[in-house]
């Protein structure tokens, strides 16, 4: 289903999903939404903010490498400046998924996908970050997708596959202690379950004793990529496994990518990369279902992406416009578009994620958004969106932090394709 095709025209890698014939083609440039940063509210001055940025070499000689960016708004001569960079000892991993947010010990869980490694870093001193741990595959689970936190303080990873005598087989959840020592693990496999399901990601439910995952393949679109599975979070028991069915247009159910749990805290939104947002229903009783309450157009070899919650609001990347789209969510079952920040035809955007306080989105992607990082602004009481025109490099044309041209700090010249952004909050 997702498919990590590599872009060979530049050396880097496309973590979007697609079927592994197609390549990502597509783009955007950037169309600001007018005066929309007045609102915008200094940072305190008594703490600085850093944007993380988990980043792939396109040079297969150079290590991949964690970016610190400065974001301290209160600090405009620092804004958006580099600070340092961390190389892990590895090449050509395909850095794809950090954790969304920064976790409260500031240990961030972030994968090398295609090297099937976690890689730990150690946050706690920004400007100075350490690798604190690594590991690979897990009680035969190989290549970790996605990380959330516990309720107990440890990880849950999803884990893609499992690797048996007979090929591969359907991945599963581990369980991991902030330091990745194994507590526990289970399959995703059951009886009659396709073999080709895929553990791509999940959201966890508190309040239902459950875990919601979706079961895209990160290299081919099967079948099995339509279902949602339902777990016991107390006891990790598999309990559904549930076939999402199409809407209107046809295809809205391929390819399962996000849950997000409202705040709430039981009610949950399942997105799929073939632009489909589906309502989980029942989810605590022996009959949960997910029906189609939105969907956005798709256009070929582009793809619906990473989405955020916002009190009210839910953020989602959609390429087809180019563009990320806020939707009021008060009423779940009946989303509804508030605000619109479009970028032009050579940029894709992926990746988003929120600061602490919602009031910054940061996005990756591919096209022209490949090598380049923006910061949008986000009203949390109304949802409006806008570009965050402050951030850019010195002397630039354009907002955004481009990590092409440059003499890193750990050594090396070669161009970056950030994928995992993770905003840290005040540090004071």
């Amino acid at each position: 289903m997702l498919v990590c095709a590599v872009i060979r025209s530049v050396g880097a890698h496309c973590t979007t999903p697609m079927r592994t014939s197609r390549r990502l083609l597509g783009c955007a440039a950037l169309a600001l939404t007018a005066g929309a940063g007045a609102s915008a509210q200094p940072a305190p001055a008594d703490g600085r903010e850093y944007l993380y940025l988990w980043t792939a070499s396109v040079d297969s000689t150079e290590e991949d490498f964690l970016a610190v960016l400065d974001v301290t708004e209160s600090d405009t001569a620092r804004y958006g400046r580099l600070v340092t960079t961390l190389p892990v000892p590895a090449r050509r991993t395909m850095p794809h998924h950090t954790e969304h947010e920064m976790p409260a010990d500031r240990q961030l869980f972030a994968n090398g996908f295609a090297a099937g490694r976690t890689w730990i870093f150690d946050l706690r001193q920004p400007e100075q970050p350490r690798i604190a741990g690594e590991f690979g595959g897990v009680d035969g689970y190989e290549h970790p997708h996605s990380y959330l936190r516990l309720p107990n303080g440890n990880v849950l990873a999803t884990f893609q596959m499992r690797h048996g005598p007979d090929g591969m087989a359907p991945g599963g959840l581990v369980e991991v202690t902030p330091a990745g020592e194994r507590v526990r693990s289970v399959s995703a496999d059951a009886p009659g379950l396709d073999p080709n399901t895929r553990v791509y990601s999940a959201g966890v439910v508190p309040a239902l004793d459950r875990i919601v995952t979706t079961t895209s393949d990160m290299h081919q679109d099967h079948e099995a990529s339509r279902q949602l599975q339902v777990w016991r979070l107390s006891d990790l028991s598999l309990l559904h496994t549930i076939l999402l069915e199409d809407g209107p247009d046809g295809g809205e159910s391929q390819l399962t990518a996000e849950p997000r749990v409202l705040d709430d805290g039981r009610t949950v939104l399942v997105s799929t990369f073939s632009c489909g947002l589906y309502l989980m229903e029942g989810l605590e009783t022996d009959s949960p279902s997910a029906r189609l309450v939105a969907s956005f157009p798709r256009k070929p070899r582009t793809y619906c992406a990473i989405p955020a919650i916002a009190g009210d609001y839910y953020l989602v990347t959609v390429p087809a416009w180019s563009a990320i789209v806020s939707l009021d969510i008060s009423d779940p079952s009946a989303p509804r578009e508030v605000s619109r920040l479009s970028f032009g035809e050579s940029d894709v955007p992926h990746w988003i994620a929120l600061a602490p306080d919602h009031r910054r989105v940061v996005l990756t992607g591919y096209g022209d958004l490949m090598h380049r990082v923006v910061i949008a602004g986000f009203d949390p009481a109304t949802g409006r969106l806008w570009m965050d025109d402050r951030f850019r490099e010195p002397g630039a044309t354009e907002p955004g932090y481009r990590m092409q041209n440059k003499e890193w700090p750990h050594g090396g010249r070669a161009d970056g394709v950030p994928h995992g952004a993770v905003f840290s909050g005040r540090v004071d």
